[in-house]
């Protein structure tokens, strides 16, 4: 596999939020979203073997590991790296851009799927493969990434016209992970059963700091 980096500290969005979580980001993604703040993943990063990658994960105390990316289900082993994950006790978070169909990837109480659907301002609305909704349960989550109010009002009529809020854990989060009130505002009005997304790692850290 073609690792960018590995690390540990918080998750800092979705309803692991808050919890001591090992990174593997892998290289490469099939997307180039407006918004990418990780383009450095496009293409740096080292080739690791499953085994050197479990050697560095069990020298951590904490059992969750998230697959992030990039696409980290673009990379061929992944499916294998999952496996082994599972296999050792570990709890798999796994961030997918919602190009990747899901059908035959690993299905565990211990896997997490966090799919995004792309909103307009992305520029890859039409790549979202929304059949992958059906493999999704109320272990894993839907975010929107929304820049204004045309990417609100699409993310809406999808949650609706899906039922989304019946099937899995739907989060809304504004691009740059902060700024939200606006946001907040609309879901009360729309009484729009959803979660606000901060991305609290940028908080903590701030905006642009790698590693964390």
């Amino acid at each position: 596999m073609k690792i960018n980096e590995m690390f540990l500290s918080i998750q800092g969005e979705g309803i692991q939020s808050g919890l001591p979580t090992f990174f593997i980001r892998t290289t490469g993604c099939n997307l180039r979203c407006s918004y990418c703040d990780t383009k450095y993943a496009y293409s740096q990063g080292r080739e690791m073997n499953i085994d050197k990658i479990l050697n560095q994960i069990q020298n951590q105390p904490f059992k969750i590991v998230c697959l992030t990316g990039g696409e980290p289900l673009l990379q061929k082993d992944a499916k294998v790296l999952i496996r082994e994950l599972v296999k050792n006790g570990y709890f798999v978070d796994i961030e997918t851009n919602g190009s990747i169909d899901l059908r035959n990837f690993p299905k565990s109480k211990q896997i997490l799927y966090s799919m995004d659907i792309k909103c307009p301002s992305s520029g890859f609305a039409n790549k979202m493969l929304l059949d992958n909704l059906r493999y999704l349960t109320k272990n894993d989550q839907v975010k929107f990434i929304v820049v204004d109010i045309k990417d609100y009002n699409f993310a809406k009529k999808i949650i609706i016209e899906k039922k989304l809020i019946n099937k899995t854990n739907v989060i809304i989060t504004p691009v740059g992970g902060v700024n939200c009130q606006w946001i907040v505002t609309k879901i009360l009005k729309d009484g729009l059963n959803v979660r606000i997304g901060l991305q609290i790692h940028k908080v903590i850290f701030g905006p642009k700091k790698r590693g964390v």
